[in-house]
């Protein structure tokens, strides 16, 4: 069960070479590379280092080299050309313990909205298992516990199983019909008698709940990571669909030998407690449904090469489609054009010319004015009308006054 490993993988400014920062050979194996981790996370973490920047950055370093490392295709693509190859793949983790009231608002906030974010595990949580000294309660296959876990605090479980439930497989889940936010943990035992963490599942919102599982049953596994890419998404939107699939993630472990497992919830909410009910199952009781996801698995990996393919075609398509629709803009313009110079050529054909300071419209037609002409008079005198006009309007009184004398 591949997990978003135990802590932040913010990448420093200054990069040094993962094997380097892990004091680990290019040749080491995943155990060593994970017992140089764990050390180097517990020496350098924010909480036992608060008042040490110098500390804070060796530990976003440590944690940016594993994060790499820790995955076999990130990998190998930092072993075939470095960097480059694996940074816009690169999520973020940010530690709540060293965030203070204001940014862990902020964090809260952008949690709601949607924004996944990925939170470190308290440095004594991870103490305290490595000593040995968290309380252990037992759960036994086949059923349930209820509880409420504090914020950066985890409430452990032991698990134990038999030869036959092992060869069955088993499965293990979280859920939450409060919508809370937690982390599923499962510890391996240390040489030293403690737990060390080796395995990590953030909850996601399903429906009205929230849930974490991790299914040991004896053939590949796989888990959604939902921020795996989100980078890169953000940088190209429409991407999201074809990105969506590749957050299919090979689990580490598909099965458990008998005997006890540990199993944590660990409170991820960022001001209030995680309510929880775990429960563990045999898969033997479940084979039909143990099958379905065998072949759902099967299905969807088929159709994540399928969309890797056919999004070199959509691009394709896209970029002849954004082409022709360019070419119909300049085009649909340059006819535009040409049929306003055919009607302008045309509207001069006209021995009607327009008065001085008209034009003539678009279509040839000219924008015709009547013309107010004076005619003369009997008289012959041309101004025999407005004189008349005058004649009328001064002698208006005296010709009523002349009715009334008569």
């Amino acid at each position: 069960m591949r997990s978003k490993k135990m802590e932040g993988t913010s990448a420093p400014s200054l990069r040094r070479d993962p094997y380097e920062v892990l004091c680990v050979s290019r040749d080491s194996s995943d155990q060593e590379i994970k017992t140089a981790y764990r050390k180097l996370a517990l020496k350098y973490h924010p909480d036992k280092n608060a008042n040490n920047p110098e500390a804070s950055e060796l530990f976003k370093e440590v944690a940016y080299s594993y994060s790499i490392l820790s995955d076999p295709e990130k990998r190998r693509q930092y072993d075939t050309a470095g960097f480059e190859a694996v940074e816009d793949s690169m999520d973020m983790e940010i530690d709540l313990s060293n965030l203070g009231t204001v940014n862990t608002m902020f964090a809260a906030l952008f949690s709601k909205l949607g924004v996944p974010i990925k939170t470190t595990i308290s440095a004594n949580v991870l103490e305290e298992a490595l000593n040995g000294t968290v309380t252990v309660r037992p759960l036994p296959i086949g059923t349930s516990v209820s509880g409420k876990v504090d914020k950066q605090c985890a409430h452990f479980f032991g698990v134990t199983i038999n030869d036959e439930q092992a060869e069955c497989g088993i499965v293990v889940r979280v859920t939450s019909t409060a919508q809370s936010k937690f982390k599923l943990l499962y510890f391996e035992h240390d040489i030293n008698g403690g737990y060390g963490l080796a395995l990590q599942e953030d909850s996601e919102k399903t429906g009205k709940v929230t849930s974490a599982g991790m299914y040991f049953l004896h053939f590949q596994v796989y888990r959604m990571d939902s921020t795996v890419n989100a980078l890169a998404i953000a940088k190209d939107p429409e991407s999201a669909f074809f990105k969506r699939l590749e957050g299919l993630q090979p689990c580490e472990v598909s099965e458990l030998k008998a005997g006890t497992h540990i199993f944590a919830v660990y409170g991820d909410n960022f001001f209030k407690t995680a309510t929880y009910t775990i429960e563990a199952l045999c898969a033997k009781s479940y084979e039909d449904t143990t099958e379905k996801l065998k072949d759902i698995e099967s299905q969807i990996l088929r159709k994540r090469n399928e969309l890797r393919q056919f999004e070199t075609e959509y691009r394709k398509a896209l970029a002849r489609f954004q082409e022709v629709t360019n070419r119909y803009t300049q085009e649909k313009q340059s006819v535009d054009e040409l049929l306003k110079q055919r009607d302008s050529i045309h509207a001069t054909f006209t021995v009607t010319r327009p008065p001085s300071g008209i034009s003539n419209l678009s279509n040839g037609s000219s924008c015709k004015v009547p013309v107010e002409t004076e005619s003369p008079t009997e008289d012959g005198n041309s101004d025999g009308k407005d004189k008349s006009g005058k004649k009328k309007w001064f002698n208006l009184n005296l010709m009523g006054s002349d009715k009334k004398l008569g």
